[in-house]
């Protein structure tokens, strides 16, 4: 696993050297720099006999953690992950790594299982000395420490940009335009009886329209 690393480490270098789009470099500076923390935190190499130990009881699968819930104070992006009896684990079994813009969460063996989150480009810088993570009750906290006590809309820029995305969809000065764009959303993420309305409605108005009940095409 470590010589993978290495050669990942050495990868990104070689594309550092080549990139001039200062995102893409940060980017690739945010990954060379976990990579680097990976390989330190590397554990030496263990006889064949306690790693086939290890790996017994680390259980036979990871799952990735895709339920959270966040909150926010001046000084912390809190994060709440529901993990059953996450408590009874040792303390070591529960790590969390951060970059400025990242964190990963690693749980092992909890019944059986391990369990993985991967936060990536966070919306604001955080400090990674002022982070930590705390373990609750059937829950783990991780507490991402800001770098400047303000407000953040949402969790990571990908958030950000979808959010405005949607808002620039509606906002158009020509209400009949976003109230389409509404419907077509509503119609392509509902379900059977979500389409079947929308689709008797649409009926209904252009029959009336076709009447002259409904001047205004919708």
């Amino acid at each position: 696993f470590a010589i993978q690393l290495l050669k990942d480490l050495e990868e990104v270098k070689e594309l550092l050297v080549k990139v001039t789009r200062k995102r893409l470099r940060d980017v690739l500076l945010t990954e060379k720099h976990k990579l680097e923390l990976e390989i330190k935190n590397q554990p030496l190499p263990k006889p064949k006999d306690v790693v086939e130990e290890e790996k017994s009881s680390l259980g036979g699968y990871t799952v990735k953690i895709n339920n959270y819930g966040w909150d926010q104070s001046d000084k912390f992006i809190k994060i709440y992950i529901s993990l059953n009896g996450v408590q009874k684990l040792p303390a070591e079994n529960v790590q969390v790594n951060f970059t400025e813009r990242s964190f990963d969460l690693l749980v092992k063996n909890l019944n059986g299982k391990n369990y993985t989150m991967t936060f990536n480009n966070l919306l604001k810088p955080i400090s990674v000395e002022g982070s930590s993570r705390k373990i609750k009750t059937d829950t783990v906290l991780v507490m991402c420490r800001k770098k400047r006590e303000e407000k953040w809309d949402c969790l990571t820029q990908v958030e950000k940009e979808s959010k405005e995305k949607e808002k620039a969809a509606y906002d158009t000065s020509d209400p009949s335009e976003g109230l389409m764009n509404l419907l077509k959303k509503m119609y392509a993420e509902g379900d059977d009886e979500m389409k079947r309305t929308i689709n008797k409605a649409w009926v209904e108005s252009r029959e009336k329209q076709s009447k002259g009940d409904i001047p205004m095409d919708i």
